[in-house]
């Protein structure tokens, strides 16, 4: 069985790709895989893949959800991995981030790793994810703040028993992760910067440094439909997931 899947989303990520793939790749089994959706890319994040050439990249072409957290769903459906890891395609990891992570896996569901954050040209911008944004965990904390990172996240294979399919108005799949891990099962934030966090003018996000390309109303929505799935994500922890209505 494979022990690791790596799951990335990928859109018109050419400029930083290359490298973020060797980082992953350098320090994966050769049992394990990469799990890579793309969304309707137009640049060269297709030639990219393909000429890296390795066998453990399964890449799934002509996806046209135009939304990430569709895409990375879509990923996750595909990965066969008693792991899986959360991968942006624009960042790099440290060569210690599958062991470390791996290590806490056996104790814990959800592991969420600490990162650097560097600009364009791999210049540190700060030293701390977890400091910037006092991660950790705790349902209230994380609902007015999200701190489960997707690009730092690593969980066992069960959270997929609760956590797909996404909801259709989900718009941050680690929001969403994270807010079932927190409802269901264990979560850690390991304090050491694992992950180099790439904030630039492309991100779909840059939550990091409190800025955003999504408005004030556009957050608000998201706190609101995570508090109106809520009761239905307790029916389904007390009463069992097939008695509960699907989350549509």
């Amino acid at each position: 069985m494979t022990r690791v899947s790596v799951c990335i989303a990928t859109h018109n990520g050419g400029i930083f790709l290359e490298k973020q793939l060797h980082s992953i790749l350098d320090q994966l089994s050769e049992n394990d895989e990469v799990i890579i959706s793309d969304d309707s890319s137009t640049d060269d994040t297709i030639k990219i893949i393909k000429a890296i050439n390795d066998p453990r990249i399964v890449l799934i072409e002509h996806q046209e959800f135009y939304c990430a957290a569709k895409n990375f769903e879509h990923a996750l459906k595909n990965a066969h991995g008693q792991y899986i890891f959360f991968s942006d395609q624009d960042d790099y990891w440290l060569s210690n981030k599958v062991s470390l992570m791996l290590e806490k896996l056996q104790t814990y569901d959800i592991v969420v790793c600490d990162a650097k954050i560097i600009d364009k040209d791999d210049k540190v911008v700060h030293e701390s994810y977890f400091n910037l944004r006092n991660s950790g965990k705790g349902w209230v904390k994380n609902l007015l703040r999200n701190t489960y990172i997707g690009c730092c996240m690593a969980f066992h294979r069960k959270v997929l028993k609760e956590a797909l399919p996404f909801p259709n108005l989900i718009f941050y799949h680690d929001y969403w992760i994270g807010y079932i891990g927190e409802l269901y099962y264990s979560t850690y934030f390991l304090p050491i910067a694992l992950t180099h966090y790439r904030q630039h003018d492309k991100n779909v996000s840059t939550a990091a440094l409190n800025i955003s390309n999504r408005n004030m109303l556009e957050k608000l929505k998201d706190r609101v439909v995570l508090l109106c799935y809520l009761p239905l994500l307790y029916y389904r922890y007390f009463y069992g997931k097939q008695s509960a209505p699907a989350l549509e």
